[in-house]
């Protein structure tokens, strides 16, 4: 028995081993499931009760499963189109045509002209000492995360402007001829009037993409080893820096810091956690920020988010079989990190699937400030950097998770396998 066990292990082993070399770390295009067409749409009359978190796996409108990594491309193409159907808007693909690229003195430009207009988004990257090519870490909107994580490390940093594609509330700015602008007076809007609906979430992606569109353009001149891109945020930016990685296969590392619903944390299981936190509440699908998301999405608020024929696992699933890792704090209620968890734990599955685990992560501790990096979780941020900018060989099997949500999960009912009835054993639950 013990040499059938050890020629089992071996096998596995060897299974993994070939899975990393064959399986790609990054890609050179933004969306490779473009050519596949978006599934049918049920509407919220039409749409099934699932408690459960849907199945990543199963093709919609079909019996059929995804079973090998081929198949992966045309599942994770029908995932995008539901979150940009129920949740964000469609982010739209851009010819290099239609682009126009230059950088002087480390300050990126890039123009973008659609429709008869143009938007022209710039960014400063911070080099290193040397001649490059250099690893490059974008921060959506603000890069929370140590500095001298990079620096010690001779990795590029650059921070994406989002408010020079749109708003952060899409109120509050102004629009052409000096009126209060509101949703569908943007920049981005100028380029695409007929999608004046969008979240903000489907702009600000598009903008990020756009900037590694420009990195492309001009090519040697920026210095930049395109094949090792990441990104990171906190908070509402966490949320940016996981739908640019889930949503641009060119990013080889997405680190979403504290991202919390709309993020990574599953709507179905913070509508539970929910009724447990009383008046501080989490933010859950009615009650996160409208400007970030259709302003339909809220017909599928309260009891209707168990009709969604998605959840937010799906989301965090879409950047497989790139890297990507998940921060939590259980100091913010808010954040809602069970549902995190119970999020990231499914979305490992998929990994799995592939024999590619090591490539998808999560770290949720208390004890520290809101976007503020505690020392404990250094190490877990350490080596997804080190493996996925830098290629070295380190341990990224990081599941971690705090008392709390331990004590959490079966205080307010939530059950971990429950939420995975699709999977035999749930390889990816925490390690302490």
């Amino acid at each position: 028995m013990k040499r059938i066990l050890f020629f089992a292990a071996c096998a596995v082993i060897a299974s993994q081993a070939q899975a990393q070399k064959s399986i790609p770390l990054v890609y050179d295009q933004e969306f490779t499931g473009a050519k596949y067409a978006a599934p049918a749409m049920p509407s919220l009359d039409n749409a099934k009760i699932e408690k459960a978190l849907p199945n990543p796996f199963q093709f919609e409108n079909s019996k059929k499963e995804v079973k090998k990594f081929k198949d992966w491309e045309k599942r994770r193409a029908e995932i995008v189109h539901e979150l940009y159907n129920y949740e964000i808007g469609e982010k739209p693909m851009v010819s290099k045509e239609n682009i126009q690229a230059s950088i002087e003195d480390g300050t990126l430009t890039v123009t973008v002209a659609v429709n008869g207009e143009s938007l022209t988004i710039s960014a400063k990257i911070t080099y290193p000492e040397g001649d490059g090519p250099f690893p490059l870490m974008i921060g959506a909107s603000n890069n929370s995360l140590p500095r001298q994580f990079f620096t010690d490390r001779k990795i590029a940093t650059l921070n994406f402007s989002e408010r020079q594609v749109n708003s952060y509330s899409q109120m509050g700015g102004f629009g052409g001829g000096g009126q209060k602008a509101g949703r569908g007076d943007y920049a981005f809007d100028k380029l695409y009037p007929e999608l004046s609906e969008n979240g903000a979430y489907a702009e600000w992606t598009w903008g990020v993409s756009r900037l590694i569109d420009g990195l492309e353009i001009v090519g040697e001149a920026s210095k930049i080893d395109l094949k090792h891109i990441g990104i990171t945020g906190c908070s509402y930016a966490g949320k940016m820096a996981l739908w640019s990685g889930a949503l641009d296969e060119r990013i080889a590392l997405t680190i979403a810091q504290e991202p919390g619903g709309g993020g990574a944390a599953a709507w179905r299981v913070s509508e539970i956690s929910d009724g447990f936190r009383g008046t501080q509440g989490v933010e859950k699908l009615g009650r996160t920020d409208n400007h970030w998301f259709k302003e339909s999405m809220w017909d599928w608020k309260d009891e209707n988010v168990s009709k969604l024929p998605h959840d937010h696992h799906e989301l965090c699933a879409l950047v497989c079989p790139r890297a990507l890792l998940v921060l939590g704090n259980t100091d913010y209620s808010w954040l809602s990190d069970e549902a995190g968890y119970v999020s990231c734990v499914a979305a490992r599955e998929v990994w799995k699937k592939f024999g590619i685990e090591d490539r998808m992560g999560y770290s949720i501790q208390g004890g520290h400030g809101h976007c503020q990096l505690p020392k404990s979780q250094y190490a877990d941020v350490e080596a997804f950097i080190d493996k996925f900018l830098l290629g070295k060989d380190v341990d990224t099997d990081v599941r971690h998770i705090d008392q709390a949500i331990k004590d959490n999960l079966p205080a307010f009912g939530i059950s971990v396998e429950e939420f995975i009835p699709w999977v035999d054993q749930i390889s990816g639950l925490a390690k302490d």
